[in-house]
């Protein structure tokens, strides 16, 4: 397959994934010719090797229009491959030189039983892989199995916990090949493709980097914070964010429970220097005791840190009767519990922190899971009425609530004396 790259046009982006490798991956925005690459090795593949198999996979395809069979039959005729080379494109399959086969597929309609269907295929190319769920990976991965067998992915990141990003990025499986691709690396790249990138650019700047520049979505179309996070970014008060050591540092909590089925447990740490909050770290996690969220804290150096709880912070378990207020206490921390907002509490903090963005600085790199979830909080709707219901109860409310509850209690510290440090008290919290 050496010389792929001098017989057809291929960008040299991609031309790391021209080698045999067991996993390829191409990532990247809209416009990048990621699904035209895998299209055209797909053809490649076959004129190549006689007898070639490959199954192109979408999660959900609910019929051919959601698969890339057009897209495949292009390359068909632009390469001028066509019956006479072995080529017959049929209503649902291509045949290919050798009786090989191109089929395509979703893997939602299959089950570890029918999976078994694709064993003896060589290729295996899934487009839209942002949308693979765990458990299809799971399933396709054994079943392309044969020696010198290849599974493809093309994606457009939608967030870092989807199953195709991890394996790609954390996971790195032997012999996995990924490149990185944008609209820059197009060679077929023109004017309208151009103007219609530069609309979005200016219409939809919250979905901009997302749509053409193939980052995480972290803003959902419609969420509270949408333009604000926007600013963020744009205005250079998203990046690196040092504390003042001279101010009090406060963590900010939205409480959950233990278990597998309880609320997820949010804190940020921020301080308020001024006119600015300075929001310095976050931190997530579900099911887990008080003493693995204090142990945390103590991780990170914010001992001396001020907790701040919402109003049932000093309720007592019902378990254990006792409440995180006393708990954090015996603990050696400092603790403010802020009394209950009443009726519109979550509307109230909503619009406080929308006023209070443009005072915001962020630490991009220790923050971004909280950040995943504050472009995500958004409202339930009344389509048909255009009405707000309010907040959607989801996995980003919790950090949302959190975030709020730091600027619900917001206030220029500039007349207040320092609080002076305490002396580290132990118990069975910090062990």
């Amino acid at each position: 397959m050496a010389d792929l790259a001098a017989k057809f046009k291929i960008a040299p982006v991609f031309q790391p994934l021209l080698a045999p490798a067991r996993y390829k991956g191409a990532s990247g925005g809209r416009g990048s010719g990621k699904s035209h690459f895998f299209a055209g090795l797909v053809v490649q593949h076959c004129m190549a090797e006689k007898g070639m198999t490959v199954v192109c996979i979408r999660e959900v395809q609910k019929t051919l229009k959601d698969s890339s069979k057009r897209l495949i039959e292009l390359k068909l005729q632009k390469y001028r491959a066509g019956q006479g080379d072995g080529f017959h494109v049929y209503d649902d399959r291509i045949s290919t030189p050798g009786d090989g086969a191109i089929i395509f597929t979703g893997m939602q309609a299959h089950n570890a039983e029918s999976i078994k269907s694709l064993e003896g295929f060589k290729r295996a190319w899934v487009d839209e892989a942002q949308a693979l769920s765990q458990t299809s990976l799971d399933l396709l991965r054994p079943t392309i199995r044969v020696d010198g067998s290849e599974l493809w992915f093309s994606w457009n990141p939608t967030r870092r916990t989807d199953p195709v990003d991890v394996m790609f990025r954390e996971q790195k499986p032997t012999g996995a090949v990924h490149v990185t691709a944008s609209w820059r690396t197009n060679f077929w790249w023109n004017k309208t493709l151009e103007q219609e990138r530069l609309d979005c650019f200016g219409g939809q700047p919250d979905q901009y980097g997302h749509i053409y520049e193939g980052e995480y979505a972290r803003i959902v179309s419609g969420a509270y914070y949408a333009q604000a996070l926007t600013q963020l970014k744009a205005s250079g008060r998203l990046g690196r964010v040092a504390a003042d050591p001279l101010m009090t540092k406060r963590a900010f909590w939205d409480l959950g429970g233990t278990g597998a089925k309880a609320d997820h447990t949010v804190i940020w740490i921020a301080q308020f220097v001024g006119r600015e909050i300075r929001v310095l770290d976050y931190y997530e996690a579900q099911g887990q005791d008080l003493g693995t969220h204090v142990r945390w804290l103590r991780s990170r150096g914010y001992d001396d840190a001020l907790m701040v709880l919402p109003h049932d912070g000093a309720n007592h378990d019902k378990v254990f009767a006792v409440s995180y207020q006393s708990a954090l206490e015996h603990a050696g921390f400092d603790v403010q519990v802020v009394p209950n907002q009443g009726r519109g509490a979550a509307s109230n903090r909503i619009e406080v922190t929308r006023r209070l963005f443009p005072r915001i600085w962020m630490n991009e790199e220790t923050c971004s899971g909280g950040l995943d979830a504050l472009g995500a909080y958004h409202a339930q709707r009344d389509e048909q009425r255009l009405v707000d219901l309010g907040p959607v109860h989801d996995w980003a409310s919790h950090a949302a609530d959190a975030f709020g509850l730091m600027c619900v209690t917001y206030e220029e510290p500039s007349n207040k004396r320092m609080r002076p440090e305490q002396p580290e008290r132990r118990s069975w919290l910090s062990m």
